[in-house]
C-alpha cells in the first residue's frame, strides 16, 4: 500500500523543515510523542479491561503469531476440545471381524441429472433479437 523507501522518506522530512521551520521542529515533535503516548495509554487501558473481562484471551503478539499460522490455532484449539465421553452404544465388531460392504458408509454425494433445457416452444412464437 504504502512503499516508502528511505529517500521518500528524506524527501518528506526535508520537506516538513521547509514548511515548519527548524524552531517549531522540535515543538511538533514533542506533541507527536505526547499524542503517541496518549494513544498507547488508551490501548493499554482497553485491553486490561478487555482481560478482565475475557481472562482466556490470547495476548496480542500470539494473536499475531497464530495469524501468521492458522493451523497452531486449529491444533491448539482442537487440543482444548475433551473428547466426547462414551454412551451406551452398540458393541463396534471386533478387529478380528473383517468389514462387509454393507458396514461401509457411502461418501458420494448424490447425482440428480439436470433438467432438459427449455424448447423453442416454451419460450413463445417471438424470436430473440439477440440471437441475429
Amino acid at each position: 500500500m504504502f512503499d516508502l523507501s528511505p529517500l521518500k522518506i528524506l524527501i518528506i522530512v526535508a520537506v516538513i523543515m521547509l514548511v515548519m521551520g527548524p524552531d517549531k521542529l522540535p515543538e511538533v515533535a514533542q506533541r507527536l510523542g505526547a499524542g503517541w503516548r496518549t494513544l498507547k495509554g488508551i490501548q493499554q487501558r482497553v485491553e486490561t479491561e478487555v482481560r478482565e473481562a475475557i481472562p482466556d484471551l490470547p495476548t496480542a503478539s500470539e494473536l499475531a503469531r497464530l495469524a501468521r499460522s492458522p493451523v497452531s490455532l486449529l491444533n491448539q484449539l482442537a487440543d482444548r476440545v475433551a473428547p466426547p465421553e462414551p454412551e451406551d452404544e452398540p458393541a463396534a465388531p471386533s478387529a478380528s471381524v473383517a468389514a462387509t460392504e454393507d458396514d461401509v458408509p457411502l461418501l458420494a454425494p448424490e447425482i440428480r441429472p439436470s433438467p432438459p433445457p427449455p424448447s423453442a416452444a416454451d419460450w413463445g412464437s417471438v424470436p430473440d433479437p439477440s440471437l441475429n
